[in-house]
């Protein structure tokens, strides 16, 4: 009777399980304690081949300012990328390259994104509607109705994840100019919120940036990397994107100096396991997706090995890698080489797969 009694509820755990697993998930479901969904992400990352699992974490280029489409879709055919970033062209031109895109395997689901800011949206994809920038959203309706816009044109032509909001403090600053919420943390932090929950309720992953803070250093990470000098005067930015439950924190070419806890030793942020692994992940405790900023940007792209030593830093997905394969590679090779690397690894690839899971992807 005994085995008889464990058997049915064996059983019903089992049906009880299978039940959930056809369930349909969404962004809101990826920081709960859903052990379907955990089951589900163990079950397609045991699937995967190991190149397979490495290239989830790969983010190319397309358009204008990116790469040609002649040298990524071979990358989407044999499956060795994992999502694309669209830098400058038509609206329909994309939609039409992502369904193409989508067509070619309907069990290689790719995160599509964009930096589709307020204050760059027009410029990315010209004919869209033309925006108030960043700085000029000043109440909770100008936020609702910007992301309202964004999101019904992402949403349209087939993206899944918007490299926004700006955090940064300074609007002076080069690189950042108007594309921030404000100059103070009280300014920034509840419309940077505010943005972060309406983006993800309309199943738009929403990316803070540029951590640990890129609004009051002197230059552009576009052209060189640039420094922080002494305390992250903007780190209390974060904690409070954190709670708003945002599911991607961009982490910026920015070294930092005269600072004992958190020098990063001359390099980028993006390579210092201090300020990925150390401070964003484990002192902040942040359980999402870290992706880099555009690896091909002067503050780092002449640094042997960068991509790889960003994955060794911690960063979950690695934007705009000059070279895809060879990052694919390189990854492989140190994990093979390198067993608490390759679980680290692990645990990137299945946070990005679980993300896709609640993006309503199928592998």
């Amino acid at each position: 009777m005994r085995d008889i009694l464990i058997s049915l509820l064996t059983l019903f755990i089992s049906i009880s399980v299978i039940g959930q697993e056809k369930q349909d998930y969404n962004l809101q479901d990826f920081y709960s304690e859903n052990m379907a969904l955990t089951m589900k992400t163990d079950e397609i990352h045991a699937r995967l081949t190991e190149e397979q699992r490495v290239a989830q974490m790969l983010i190319a280029s397309l358009g204008k300012l990116g790469k040609p489409y002649s040298a990524v879709k071979p990358l989407i055919e044999k499956k060795q990328i994992g999502g694309v970033i669209f830098l400058s062209g038509d609206p329909e031109d994309f939609r039409s390259q992502i369904n193409e895109i989508d067509d070619m395997h309907k069990d290689w689901p790719m995160i599509m994104s964009m930096d589709a800011e307020p204050s760059l949206l027009n410029r990315r994809m010209p004919g869209t509607p033309e925006m108030k920038p960043t700085a000029e959203l000043l109440t909770e309706q100008d936020i609702s109705l910007a992301v309202e816009v964004i999101d019904n044109i992402l949403d349209y032509v087939g993206f899944h994840q918007n490299f926004a909001p700006v955090v940064d403090l300074s609007a002076s600053n080069v690189a950042i100019g108007n594309r921030t919420f404000g100059l103070t943390q009280d300014e920034v932090a509840p419309k940077a919120a505010q943005f972060i929950n309406e983006t993800q309720k309309d199943q738009i992953v929403a990316t803070a940036k540029h951590f640990p803070g890129h609004g009051r250093v002197a230059g552009d990470t576009h052209k060189k990397l640039v420094y922080i000098d002494g305390e992250l005067t903007e780190l209390g930015l974060y904690p409070p994107m954190i709670e708003a439950g945002v599911l991607s924190i961009m982490v910026g070419h920015i070294a930092v100096e005269n600072n004992d806890k958190y020098s990063t030793d001359g390099a980028p942020a993006t390579l210092s396991s201090t300020i990925v692994n150390d401070l964003l992940r484990d002192e902040l405790g942040f359980k999402g997706i870290i992706i880099t900023d555009a690896m091909n940007m002067g503050a780092v792209a002449e640094i042997p090995e960068s991509c790889l030593l960003a994955a060794k830093a911690g960063c979950d997905m690695i934007l705009m890698p000059p070279d895809e394969i060879g990052t694919l590679n390189s990854i492989l090779s140190a994990t093979q080489n390198d067993p608490e690397f390759a679980m680290q690894i692990e645990a990137s690839v299945k946070r990005i797969i679980r993300l896709k899971i609640c993006l309503g992807m199928e592998f």
